[in-house]
This record gives structure tokens, C-alpha cells and sequence, in this order.
């Protein structure tokens, strides 16, 4: 999500608008309003995008012809797919090929599970609830090798409890090495799962399309808290909160939305923040967006030293600097 949403606003810094983006950059609405403010159009349509208008692809992955159709338009695309579907759609690619039929655990209709399904249509069987593993009596009839993968977003009790009854209907069941699941989603969970338990409320900040929002409010309830919301933005919390509240955010959720509610919800006894783990993983811009940057840096370099009479000297990679900025301060100064 970081990287989506940072690639995004380099394209708004380099573009005039409109910039064109295919389906929500992330799944959180106050993103996608703001991108909006600078003159990003998001599309459902690669038809939607005038011929060689600047365009992005979604960080939730995109089928393969989508993604070929919009590189034969004509104008500057840039793939902000997470590295994580990316992996997964490698692993659809690889196991189609080695003649499994893969079993993929996702959401119907999700955008993620459209563009994963649709690298090898004709190998992946949806899975969305135990009836759908019931239902698949002419596989082991036909005794062909079967695969696991998943919907990178999904909740880690709705993932293990399909994964444990896949793998008892299927034995010799393969598997990746590495789970599929979004590390910030499961840190997300486990983070979650500490304190849900002993909070009268638990607040949930994020979209009703987010899938990794809608896990968080499931393991709320699972883990036994009595009243779980989710909120857009401080603006819909109730005024009837009291006594211990736990808040949490989608992945996709600004750090300005969740120090907004924690404001609003105004703690008399202050805020307790919970921590299981330290995230430093680091997503670079997408390759396509790295080379136009550096090409953009070079000419200005270039003509920087021709006004100047001097030879030119070569410049500073402005993706260079990307590690060092995360996408809640880009947010920031896209919304000042």
C-alpha cells in the first residue's frame, strides 16, 4: 500500500492532469478523495483512458490482458502491484503450468482475486467458504495435483480454517514455502488480537471494500469484544464510547485518519499504544517509474548546466530518496 500510494503521487508530481488510474489505487476512501483533489481519474475501463494518457495500475493486481491492453494504448504506464500479489500470481502461473489445479482462497468479485484467477483461468477453483471444498468431487476423481493459494488481504482464522480443511480433503495438498498472506495485515491481526479481548469497544478504521478492514472487525469479534465499529474518519465515531477502547486501522488507512479518532475519542487517561512486531520492509517505486524519474532528473541536470555555461555534471536519483518518505507524509503534503 505504501507503494501505491507513493508511486501515485509521483505521477501526480510529474504529470499535468488528468492521470488515470485503473480501479482505486487502495481500498480507503479518504486516499482516494484526496488523489482525486489532484486530478487522478479512476477508471473500471481501460477504454475510460484517452489514447496516451499517463496511467497506473492499482496495487491489487491486474489480469494479464487488462495489463496488456493498457500498455497498447499508447501512454506512460506504471504497475503499482504489491510484490506480494505479485508472488502470487507467479506461483498461479508456475503451478498452472506444471498442470495443478489451484485452489484459491479470496473474496468473489474482489479486484485481487479477478486479476490473480485470471493469469490461469482455466486452473483455479474459487474458494470462498467450506461448501465450495465440499463441492469438489471431480478432482479427486480426475486425481490431477492440487494447489493452495491466497487472497493476500484475508484474515489468518479465515485463511487457516479453509487451508486445515483443504488439506485433510487433499493429502498430498502443495503449498507455498512462504504465506501468502500480507505481513501488514497479520501484523494488523496479531497487534489486534492482543487487546480485542479486553476492550469494552474496538474501533476499525478503514473502507467497507477494504478486505484486510473487514478481517480486522472479524478477528475483533472472534476474539471476543463485545462491540466492534468501523469508521471512515472521526466523524462517524458515536458518542456513546466508554470505558476501555481499542483502535486499529486497514492497511490502506492514513496515520493522520487513526491520530484524528484517537484526538476525537479524547482518552482521560491517555492512549496506550500497542506494539507486536516492527515492520521494516521497503516496496522501491515500480521499475517503470524509477526509469522516468531518473530520465527526468538527468534532463533537468542537463539543462540546469547549459544555463549555467558548465558542463553537465549528471544528477541525484530522485527515487533514490523514496526509502526516507512514507506515504503518510506524501498524503499530507498532497492534502496542504
Amino acid at each position: 500500500m505504501e507503494k501505491a500510494i507513493k508511486a501515485l503521487a509521483w505521477m501526480v508530481t510529474v504529470f499535468e492532469p488528468p492521470i488515470y488510474c485503473y480501479h482505486e489505487i487502495v481500498h480507503n476512501a479518504h486516499v482516494v478523495e484526496q488523489f482525486r483533489a489532484q486530478g487522478v481519474i479512476f477508471v473500471d475501463e481501460i477504454a475510460e483512458v484517452p489514447q496516451g494518457a499517463p496511467l497506473m495500475l492499482s496495487a491489487h493486481g491486474t489480469a494479464p490482458d487488462v495489463v496488456e491492453a493498457a500498455r497498447a494504448h499508447g501512454g506512460v504506464v506504471v504497475d503499482a502491484v504489491c510484490p506480494l500479489v505479485t508472488k502470487v500470481h507467479h506461483e498461479m502461473k508456475v503451478r498452472s503450468r506444471k498442470g495443478y489445479t489451484v485452489l484459491y482462497v479470496g473474496h468473489s468479485g474482489h479486484e485481487e482475486a479477478i486479476g490473480t484467477m485470471a493469469v490461469a483461468p482455466d486452473s483455479v477453483r474459487l474458494i470462498e467458504h467450506r461448501s465450495d471444498l465440499d463441492a469438489l468431487d471431480d478432482l479427486e476423481a480426475a486425481g490431477t495435483p492440487v494447489a493452495l493459494l491466497a487472497q493476500t488481504t484475508l484474515s489468518h482464522d479465515e485463511w487457516r480454517g479453509l487451508m486445515e480443511a483443504a488439506r485433510e480433503r487433499f493429502p498430498d495438498l502443495w503449498m507455498p514455502g512462504r504465506s501468502d498472506l500480507c505481513f501488514a495485515t497479520t501484523n494488523r491481526q496479531g497487534a489486534l488480537r492482543a487487546i480485542a479481548a479486553e476492550a469494552d469497544a474496538v474501533v476499525v478504521i478503514g473502507s467497507a471494500n477494504s478486505s484486510n478492514t473487514v478481517a480486522l472487525a472479524m478477528v475483533a469479534e472472534a476474539s471476543g469484544c463485545g462491540r466492534v465499529l468501523r469508521v471512515n474518519s472521526a466523524a462517524e465515531l458515536p458518542d456513546d464510547l466508554e470505558g476501555t477502547v481499542g483502535v486499529t486501522a486497514g492497511a490502506s488507512a492514513p496515520e493522520a485518519l487513526v491520530q484524528e479518532v484517537v484526538a476525537a475519542l479524547a482518552p482521560r487517561s491517555g492512549a496506550q499504544v500497542v506494539s507486536t512486531t516492527t515492520e521494516d520492509e521497503y516496496f522501491p517505486p515500480p521499475p517503470e517509474l524509477r526509469e522516468l524519474l531518473r530520465a527526468l532528473a538527468a534532463t533537468v541536470g542537463l539543462l540546469n548546466a547549459a544555463s549555467n555555461g558548465a558542463p553537465g555534471t549528471g544528477a541525484s536519483d530522485p527515487a533514490a530518496a523514496d526509502r526516507s518518505v512514507s506515504a503518510a507524509s506524501v498524503l499530507e503534503l498532497l492534502g496542504a
